[in-house]
Order: structure tokens, then sequence, then C-alpha cells
């Protein structure tokens, strides 16, 4: 079976463009979709991915309308050679695992992918060694500091606000809220019921 992947990231946009390109190049079911390619979750390309069988290829006019980065990318053709099917850009002609050129073209650009995202890695990793030498933390500035604290502790023993409202105050999460108390009873010689 050939199937046909068509994608456009609103309502307003059209897909006849993708839907001529792909019956042109003989799909016999296309699949589409209007939804941005930034959401993980598309329902109508998991349904396709659920229907592959062995010998089964997708065509795609454009890899923007398939993937929403390369790491995506190739997790998706991962997932479909895995039940032995095969991918077609129309557009771009190095992603063609129905050829052994396809492949092998395929292969050295998720090779290169690897070595970038690992050269990335390292630099990170060296750059937070090199801050950390110099005496400086890496990392977020805590969203709050000790007199915040010691605030949210006092209120909430004081019991004159709910526990939503001494979020709500403070715009912090329940979590937060009891993981500040914990830590400030914590210190103080005096155990706070925590209510959960």
């Amino acid at each position: 079976m050939i199937f046909g992947y068509a994608r456009v990231s609103t309502q307003e946009q059209n897909l006849d463009r993708q839907l001529d390109s792909l019956s042109s190049e003989g799909a016999e079911e296309i699949v589409q979709e209007k939804i941005t390619g930034t959401k993980a979750d598309r329902p109508e390309l998991n349904r396709m991915l659920d229907k592959l069988r062995k010998g089964d290829v997708i065509l795609v006019s454009d890899l923007t309308r398939l993937s929403r980065s390369t790491k995506d990318l190739f997790s998706l053709v991962d997932q479909i050679e895995k039940k032995g099917a095969n991918i077609k850009n129309l557009k771009e002609n190095w992603l063609d695992t129905t050829t052994p050129q396809g492949k092998l073209m395929f292969t050295f650009m998720a090779g290169i992918s690897q070595f970038e995202r690992d050269l990335i890695s390292q630099r990170t990793k060296e750059g937070l060694e090199a801050a950390r030498a110099r005496g400086r933390k890496g990392g977020r500035k805590p969203k709050l500091d000790d007199i915040k604290k010691k605030a949210i502790y006092e209120l909430y023993q004081q019991k004159k606000t709910t526990v939503k409202g001494l979020c709500d105050m403070f715009s912090i999460s329940k979590p937060t809220l009891y993981k500040v108390i914990e830590e400030i009873s914590n210190l103080s010689s005096v155990e706070v019921p925590i209510k959960k």
C-alpha cells in the first residue's frame, strides 16, 4: 500500500498542492491533517503509522509536513523501518528508503545529526566545567528567596489564607508550597503538620 501524508498548520491553509503531488505519485490512501507541526501528538499520522505493514510506502511532498525537527524525523523513520515499511520524500531526494542509495543517504544524514548532538553535549559539559572552576553555578535562579519562603511559612502558620490563596499570592504550585513549608519547618525546631 502507498500512503500519502499531507499536513498544514491551520484550518485556513489549503492542502490541495500536497494532495495533487501525492496523487500524481501514486498514493492509494492519503492521510490529511490540519494541525501544527509543533504538536508531538498528531492523531492522523499516528493512525497511519498503526496501519503500516511490511512493504508499505509513505509519501510526503515535503519533510516539513512530516517532522518537527531532525530528531523527530529520525524517530519517525525508525518507527517506519521497524514495521518493514519505507518513506519517500518527493521534494528532497536524499530521503527515499525504497532505494539502496536513499537508505545510504539517510544513514549518512542521521550520522551527521548524531555527531552534531554529541558535539553540542560535549561543548555544554565543557562550558559547565569551566564555569564551575570559576565558582559559578549553572541553572535557573530560584523563584523564591529566603524572605519569601519565610513569609509563606508564617502565612501558612497563621492560617489566615487558604493553600490556594497562598499559591496564587506567590505564583507557585501546591507541591512547591508544601516543599517550602517542609524546608522551613526542618530548619526550625517546631514541626509543622502539612495538610495535603
